[in-house]
C-alpha cells in the first residue's frame, strides 16, 4: 500500500501545544485498502494534534454519511457516522521492540528521530470502527423510503410458510423410560 503524503504531519516543524487539521474523506481514500461493504462516503475527520516534548496527543474526531447494504432487506442504507478516538503517541529509542510489547491499542511508538507522522491508516480503521455490525433498517425505519418493500414481503410470506412442529415427535416415544432413571 502506497502511504499518502497528504496523510503525514510534519510534526518537527511544528511548536509545543495544540493544531488542528481537517481531512475530507471520500471513495478514492479507500482505493489503497481492501474492497469495503459501504460505498458514496461522505466523512470529514477532524484531527486535534497536541505536541508535548515527548510526546503527542491526537484525537480523531469522525462525522459524516455513508451508505451500506441493510442485513435484513438487502436495500440501501444510509448511515451517520461520529465518533471520537485518541492515540498517545510517544518516542522512544526502540519503537519496533516497544510497540510488540504495549498492550494498550491507544498507544504508538515511534523513533527519536522520526520527523513525519502518517495518520492515513488510523483514519481507516477509525472510520471502519464507526460501522455497527449489523446494518439494518431499524424497526421505526422498517415501512421508511430505504427498505427494500418486495424483499420485506417475501421475508413475511416465508414466515407464514414456515411448518410448525408437533408437540412430540414419535421419534422419541420409546426413550422416554429411560429418562429418570439416573
Amino acid at each position: 500500500m502506497d502511504r499518502n503524503r497528504v496523510y503525514d504531519i510534519a510534526f518537527v516543524g511544528l511548536k509545543p501545544g495544540t493544531h488542528k487539521f481537517n481531512y475530507a474523506i471520500s471513495d478514492k481514500f479507500f482505493v489503497s485498502f481492501q474492497d469495503q461493504d459501504f460505498r458514496n462516503c461522505n466523512a470529514n475527520v477532524k484531527l486535534t494534534f497536541d505536541k508535548q516534548s515527548s510526546f503527542m496527543l491526537l484525537t480523531f474526531e469522525i462525522g459524516g454519511k455513508l451508505e451500506v447494504t441493510c442485513d435484513r432487506c438487502n436495500g440501501n442504507l444510509l448511515l451517520d457516522l461520529w465518533d471520537e478516538f485518541k492515540i498517545t503517541v510517544k518516542m522512544v529509542e526502540e519503537p519496533e521492540l516497544m510497540n510488540e510489547q504495549e498492550d494498550d491499542p491507544d498507544v504508538f511508538y515511534i523513533g527519536r528521530g522520526e520527523s513525519h507522522l502518517n495518520i492515513e491508516e488510523w483514519i481507516y480503521e477509525f472510520i471502519i470502527l464507526c460501522l455497527p455490525m449489523q446494518k439494518s433498517c431499524g424497526f421505526e425505519k422498517m415501512d421508511g423510503p430505504f427498505c427494500n418493500k418486495s424483499a420485506r414481503e417475501m421475508l413475511n410470506k416465508l414466515e407464514k410458510e414456515t411448518p410448525t412442529l408437533p408437540e412430540k415427535n414419535p421419534i422419541w416415544k420409546g426413550l422416554d423410560q429411560f429418562k429418570d432413571l439416573s
